[in-house]
């Protein structure tokens, strides 16, 4: 076998080397400061919670525009999809056969106003000679008979025409309720009838409108018997507010104005009614929207940032909260809902704690970390965009 002298003695110098540098690469770790992440310090506050739940929109007041008498459609006197006012004359019917009613009545009443006071003055006539004993009784009570008949027959008549001055003004088709107006449903020419069951056009208010929205009978229990008190007591909101179909937020609130009193046997459900101003009409009938609504006010409880709130395996929310020796920690909490950008947590933190929001990564349970108060976005933006200032400065 072979003798390599140099060999030897080059490992055995190697192995000093790595002697004595183990110290000092151990030295050197053990004086790196602990790492910075970014803490949110928490408060107990009393946050108001609240309840997102479907609904449609619903016209505030409806009419459908039907004819009250038959005939032939001469003329549309409206702009399809624009506004009417109570009263505004809508369509036409043709008036000739109404007319010649109306005139017919007319002479009927003239007629029977003539006989009624011939009947009057025969009337008074023999009661004069009556008087004179120059007429029986009989012959009296038979003129005062025709003359009561002769007067019931006038007012008759007289009803007959107001009957067909009823007819006639019935073919000017009104407006029964102001608002916006549908497309026609017949064009001039169309033969109507009275009361037919396809109306000629739709009248909605939307100005305000309704919001018809569902919930389940048990959180509406939980909503009535606990909740309404607490939200009066504490002052906490009462308004209700909107999400559009396409995610936006409607600009103006409602509020809950009825509530149906029955409960859906097939869906467990129960139908709450708002009401929302709609000046811009904005929204429209049978729109789906979702409305949140307030459903109680939580005590005590914290507003943690989304970014600083984790699922665990078990799909438990956890938040890593820093001590005052700066150690992580781990917690479990008790969400009760989301709002805007947070968390509301009931159980799991402590007044005055500190959650980790960024840094997450460089935080494991039971490490050392330097923890950094985040600050408001209002203090943030002038630094960010000094540093961005400064990144676009040509290098000297």
């Amino acid at each position: 076998m072979p003798h390599f002298p140099n060999l030897s003695r080059c490992l055995s110098l190697l192995t000093v080397l790595l002697a004595g540098a183990a110290p000092a690469l151990a030295q050197q770790q053990g004086d790196m400061p602990p790492p910075a992440v970014t803490v949110v310090t928490l408060q107990a506050q009393d946050v108001g919670l609240t309840t997102t739940l479907p609904g449609r929109v619903v016209a505030s007041a409806e009419a459908e525009v039907r004819p009250q008498v038959a005939g032939i459609i001469t003329e549309r006197l409206f702009d399809e999809g624009g506004r009417v006012e109570a009263g505004d004359v809508l369509y036409r019917i043709d008036p000739a056969s109404y007319d010649a009613a109306v005139a017919k009545a007319e002479a009927a009443v003239a007629q029977a106003r003539a006989q009624s006071r011939a009947a009057a003055r025969e009337a008074e006539r023999l009661q004069t000679l009556s008087s004179r004993d120059i007429v029986s009784e009989q012959a009296l009570d038979s003129a005062i008979a025709e003359r009561d008949s002769a007067a019931a027959s006038l007012q008759a008549a007289e009803a007959q025409l107001q009957a067909a001055r009823i007819e006639l003004d019935r073919t000017e088709i009104r407006a029964r309720l102001s608002g916006e107006i549908g497309r026609s449903m017949v064009s001039p020419g169309a033969l109507v009838t009275a009361s037919q069951q396809q109306p000629l056009a739709v009248i909605r208010n939307i100005d305000p409108v309704y919001v018809d929205v569902t919930q389940s009978a048990a959180e509406l229990l939980d909503w009535r018997r606990g909740h309404v008190d607490a939200l009066s007591e504490s002052g906490g909101p009462r308004e209700v507010t909107l999400t559009l179909a396409d995610g936006s937020a409607f600009g103006h609130t409602g509020k809950l104005t009825a509530a149906e009193p029955v409960v859906d046997p097939l869906t467990g459900v129960v139908v709450l009614r708002m009401e929302f101003a709609n000046p811009d009409k904005l929204l429209l009938p049978g729109m789906y929207v979702q409305a949140e609504m307030p459903s109680g006010v939580a005590k005590d409880a914290f507003v943690v940032p989304q970014e600083g709130v984790s699922r665990d395996r078990r799909g438990q929310p956890t938040a890593l909260v820093v001590g005052d020796d700066g150690t992580v920690e781990q917690r479990t909490l008790t969400v009760l809902q989301d709002q805007d950008q947070s968390w509301i947590v009931k159980d799991g933190l402590n007044d005055g704690d500190r959650v980790v929001v960024k840094g997450l990564q460089k935080a494991a349970p039971g490490a050392k970390v330097s923890p950094q108060e985040r600050e408001e976005a209002a203090d943030e933006a002038p630094a960010d965009s000094t540093a961005a200032a400064d990144a676009e400065k040509p290098a000297e």
